[in-house]
Parts: C-alpha cells; sequence; structure tokens
C-alpha cells in the first residue's frame, strides 16, 4: 500500500501543473481580452458564466469556481484523485486567471475585427484546454464531462466538447433574440473543438511500446493498477548474450506516453524501451471493430 502511494505521488511532476497553468492562462486571456469585450458566446460552464456576466453583470470568475462545485465532486468518484487535483488546480487557475484579466479593465482588442478576435480567441481557448487535458487534467465544466464520457466511450474531446456546447451557445438566444450570436457562437465552439483535438496532437492515435527490462513483472503490475492498461509478456532471447529475455507489450493512448515513460523509469532506470505510433487499434478501450 504504501509503494503504491509512493509511485501515485511520484505522478504529479511540475512539467504537469505548468502546463495546467499555461493552459488556464491562454483559455482565460482568450475568453476575457477576446471574445467576452464583443458580446460572443462560448460554451461549457465558463460560458454560462459569460451569459450571466451579459445577463446580470456577474463576475465570470466567480461563475466559475460556484459551478464547477458539483462537478469536481463527481469527477472525484469516477476519475480518481489525481484528476480532482489536477482539475481543483486547473479551475482555481483559471478562476484567478479571469479575476486578474477582468480587473486590468484593458480596452478591447480588435475592436473593427470581431469575427478575427472572435476567431483567435476561440483558438486560444481551444488550445488552452487541450494542453490542460494533456496532462490528465481540467479547467472544469465541460472538460469534466468530455473526460468522464471519454473514459467510457472512445470518442474525441473535441467531438463531445462540441455537442455539449451547441446546447449552452443555442441558450443565448433567451438572452440576446438573436439567431446572429448564435452563429458567431457556432463558429467559436467549433473552432475551439478543432484547438482541443489540435493540442491533444490526436488523442485517438494509440501508441504500442515494448519494453525489456529485468523488473519487468513490477512494471506490468504498475501498468495495470496505475492506468489501467493491460501488459502482455512475450518471450524472448537475446541474441548476443543467448539469455531469455522477458518483453512487455503494452498498447495505449499518445496521452499516456509520458505516464508509461515516467513509470518505467522511476521501476527500471536500465530498461530498453521502444515506442511506435499504431495506426488502427480496435478492441476493449479503443476503436470498435466496424
Amino acid at each position: 500500500m504504501e509503494k503504491q502511494a509512493q509511485f501515485t505521488f511520484k505522478k504529479f511532476y511540475v512539467k504537469d501543473f505548468l502546463t495546467i497553468f499555461l493552459g488556464a492562462f491562454m483559455y482565460a486571456l482568450g475568453i476575457t481580452q477576446f471574445i467576452m469585450p464583443h458580446k460572443f458566446v462560448t460554451g461549457g460552464l465558463t460560458g454560462v458564466g459569460v451569459l450571466l456576466n451579459y445577463a446580470f453583470d456577474f463576475p465570470v470568475s466567480v461563475s466559475v469556481l460556484m459551478l464547477n462545485t458539483i462537478l469536481l465532486l463527481i469527477s472525484f468518484r469516477i476519475l480518481g484523485t489525481d484528476f480532482l487535483l489536477k482539475t481543483i488546480v486547473g479551475v482555481v487557475s483559471l478562476a484567478l486567471f479571469i479575476g486578474m484579466f477582468e480587473g486590468f479593465s484593458w480596452e478591447p482588442i480588435m475592436t473593427n475585427e470581431p469575427l478575427i478576435a472572435g476567431i483567435i480567441g476561440a483558438i486560444m481557448c481551444g488550445v488552452g484546454v487541450g494542453l490542460v487535458l494533456s496532462v490528465n487534467g481540467s479547467t472544469g465544466g465541460t472538460d469534466i464531462i468530455v473526460m468522464i464520457i471519454n473514459k467510457y466511450r472512445n470518442i474525441t474531446p473535441g467531438r463531445t466538447m462540441l455537442l455539449v456546447d451547441l446546447a449552452i451557445v443555442s441558450s443565448s438566444y433567451l438572452i440576446f433574440r438573436s439567431i446572429e450570436t448564435i452563429v458567431y457562437g457556432i463558429i467559436i465552439i467549433a473552432l475551439m473543438a478543432t484547438s482541443v483535438d489540435w493540442a491533444l496532437n490526436g488523442i485517438r492515435q494509440s501508441v504500442q511500446f515494448f519494453i525489456f527490462s529485468s523488473k519487468y513483472d513490477e512494471i506490468a503490475t504498475q501498468i495495470n493498477e496505475q492506468l489501467h492498461r493491460g501488459c502482455t509478456v512475450l518471450e524472448g532471447i537475446g541474441w548476443y548474450s543467448k539469455q531469455p529475455q522477458k518483453v512487455l507489450l503494452v498498447i495505449a493512448k499518445r496521452n499516456e506516453s509520458n505516464s508509461i515513460f515516467r513509470l518505467v523509469k522511476e521501476i527500471d532506470d536500465n530498461a530498453f524501451v521502444s515506442q511506435a505510433s499504431v495506426i488502427g487499434v480496435y478492441g476493449k478501450g479503443f476503436d470498435r471493430i466496424k
């Protein structure tokens, strides 16, 4: 039990949190400086907060914290403590960055080119969310829903986010009574969804690992328990040494690559690992055979 806790703790690297901070900063900058000044609508709980700001002048930063509390409790039970910790960091940092930019009260950017400003803001928001998701974190709201669905269904986060956000953007008609606002909102969330998948570098693309290590059993156990991925032990012979060698075969999603490398390095720093991209993987946890 103590050993398991040690491995779990080592997964929380400073680089992951810096990535979350950068993603939250880009998201907050895109929302407050490019989207909100032009009264555009976006999706997610941040989009709901933006609508509340338009309707009641309620601070978006406060809305983000309040609306995410319930979803954080849900994510803890479904996605585990690793995701919960990074999500708390993501939600709090996003709220702080939004509050910071709201406090600056800067002049709107690109006032004569609102559509271009919306496009830039959408790309910044999408890339920001993608960066956070790439380290198994979240900025809350739709991100949590996306991660829950993605755990049980092999649907890209961008596509899931697009469907959820369409409903939120369409509700803006209750405030603005404007079809044009909805059209602009759809353009923005479509660009955000595309940017999320682009930032994640093709989340559906899988990778294949061959791991050569004398500690293959310990590595396989930790991959099973921490990453919930299956391993296959192959029998091999080192042709130079003529000694038997166990080889681990692991198929995983691309965004799990860093976790696998870190885990192997912590157990056996002398392990030999090869990684290759896989065009298609079909079966449980991956694509369905059609």
